[in-house]
């Protein structure tokens, strides 16, 4: 089934998919009357190629992330340093769950690839089952890790026939994305999959 994102901000850059994979890039206009049949996805801010988040090792096999079971007695907030080591080394299946909900964090913050060298299975797994891209980890890191780093690494150009991967930020402009960050991500889609949505 074919399914046009929209977003209010971009109206030059609505994006069609089929299945997993973009079938088309261009005006909301345009597409939409070529495409009458096609599900509708309107979301408010600026459709974006989605973001690069270099940190993986540093977010998912050195951050705990907890359980909201656990909040009474770890909070909500991820935990980092020695801390973080210790809950990971004293139940080493904790790094697994702690890597998925890692991972959930970041498509909540627009990211659609990550890079960084992930040693262990637990981490690797949840990235693959989430279908986030790995890509190259910059020489220079903006640190510190940060699930909305600055500066922000914007994916290349969305193109027909790649696969369905982008974000939705409730923000007027990419100067504003900039300034406030990639906790306005509203919506994230992986291989045509809506992984998160805020709203």
């Amino acid at each position: 089934m074919l399914t046009l994102h929209a977003a209010d901000g971009s109206p030059e850059t609505a994006v069609l998919v089929d299945g997993a994979r973009i079938a088309a890039v261009g005006p909301y206009e345009e597409l939409a009357e070529r495409n009458q049949d096609a599900r509708l996805r309107r979301w408010p801010g600026i459709l974006l190629p989605g973001l690069l988040n270099p940190y993986a090792p540093e977010l998912l096999e050195r951050t705990y992330h907890p359980d909201p079971r656990e909040a009474d007695t770890y909070g909500t907030a991820p935990i980092t340093g020695e801390r973080a080591a210790e809950l990971l080394r004293s139940d080493p299946a904790r790094l697994g769950a702690s890597a998925r909900r890692g991972v959930q964090r970041m498509l909540a913050h627009g990211t659609v690839a990550v890079a960084g060298e992930l040693r262990s299975r637990a981490a690797q797994d949840a990235v693959r089952r989430a279908g986030l891209a790995t890509g190259q980890r910059p020489p220079n890191l903006p640190g510190p890790p940060s699930f909305s780093p600055t500066p922000l690494i914007l994916l290349p150009r969305l193109t027909p026939g790649a696969p369905a991967r982008f974000a939705v930020f409730d923000v007027p402009t990419p100067a504003d994305l900039v300034r406030r960050g990639a906790s306005t991500c509203v919506a994230t889609v992986v291989d045509g999959r809506l992984v998160h949505r805020s709203r």
